[in-house]
């Protein structure tokens, strides 16, 4: 079975006991071990009003990750386009491209990654874009970056003449739509964008999305053919016993979250000590499912048994402990496992 490229997604989470900044700080430490080891992409997340993660502004993270990394591209996992300006975003990724050109990925969600009010608090006016919108305005951010790089400049009479991204010039952005389900699938497809498939949120089944994503697609300029990709709960220890402990901290995060908790991320002592309601329990089984946790050569062999069933290029790896150092050491493991090629 052929091998897949690896990537990372960052939520840039807060451990109980610690801060904000510290989080923050791992990102960064750990975006130049992922460039070292051979990482394809480094995603950052955007979340808001949250105890749970320090990355509200991903293209700000984006800007200062691609400066302390070489060889990583860079890119957001995603930005919650339905509460902004595509002109805006545009521009904000225009910039980026245009200071590390040819590095920079747009990921694009759909979703709030916040709760009512605070969704209402950050539109700019009486009234945010609905959700219904969004194609359009993944239309038009798309219009936007063409215009500005050449690739398809506004004639005289289109919608948009005479409003251009700044700043203009050579390069592009790689567009991603992200989701869990077959809305942001099909919307992908049908724009000729490539499609990454949010595993580790998702109550539906990949398999008939990622098949409607690929029987879907129309060819487009940035992609000629599919391209599939999956984001994946995972983590690695040297013993599968150690890997479970440390999958305890995340697995209780995620029940607290269902149950509308918004807390830092316990240590795996806290979670092991949690007195599990019945309610609580079928959640922790259904969050157990959902993740991918072992020695290094058990997650290997799931992974790739994942991306030969979605049919998938590129995995998304999404692993967080309270402890950073094993945090860190899961990346290394993964590495070596799928034969990562680590800079000289």
């Amino acid at each position: 079975m052929p091998s897949i490229a690896l990537s990372v997604l960052d939520q840039s989470p807060i451990r109980s006991g610690g801060t904000a900044r510290q989080a923050i700080d791992e990102t960064l430490a750990l975006a130049r071990l992922c460039d070292r080891l051979g990482y394809r992409r480094y995603w950052l997340a955007e979340h808001h009003n949250t105890n749970s993660f320090a990355g509200s502004a991903p293209e700000i993270l984006i800007a200062r990750v691609a400066q302390e990394t070489q060889r990583l591209r860079v890119g957001s996992g995603g930005v919650m386009l339905t509460h902004y300006s595509p002109l805006k975003v545009a521009e904000q990724f225009r910039v980026l491209e245009t200071l590390y050109p040819g590095r920079i990925d747009l990921g694009l969600g759909r979703a709030p990654g916040a709760d009512p009010r605070t969704t209402t608090a950050l539109q700019a006016g009486p009234q945010g874009f609905g959700i219904e919108a969004y194609p359009q305005q993944v239309q038009m951010l798309q219009a936007y970056l063409a215009d500005a790089c050449g690739e398809a400049p506004f004639g005289p009479e289109h919608p948009l003449a005479r409003i251009h991204a700044s700043p203009r010039g050579p390069g592009m952005p790689e567009i991603w739509l992200l989701g869990s389900g077959i809305h942001s699938a099909v919307y992908a497809a049908e724009l000729g964008l490539g499609f990454s498939f949010a595993h580790f949120i998702a109550q539906e089944e990949g398999e008939p999305i990622l098949e409607a994503y690929r029987q879907r697609f129309k060819p487009s300029a940035a992609f000629a053919i599919p391209r599939a990709s999956f984001g994946v709960f995972a983590l690695c220890a040297e013993t599968a016993q150690e890997a479970a402990r440390l999958a305890l901290s995340r697995n209780l995060w995620v029940v607290r979250l269902l149950k509308g908790q918004h807390t830092p991320f316990p240590s795996p002592e806290e979670a092991a000590a949690h007195n599990f309601s019945e309610e609580e329990r079928a959640i922790l089984r259904a969050v157990e499912g959902r993740g991918i946790v072992g020695t290094p050569d058990h997650v290997h062999a799931r992974i790739m048994e994942m991306a030969a069933r979605y049919g998938a290029q590129e995995a998304i790896i999404l692993t967080i402990t309270h402890d950073f150092q094993a945090r860190m050491r899961s990346y290394e493991l993964m590495a070596a496992a799928f034969g990562l090629a680590a800079a000289a």
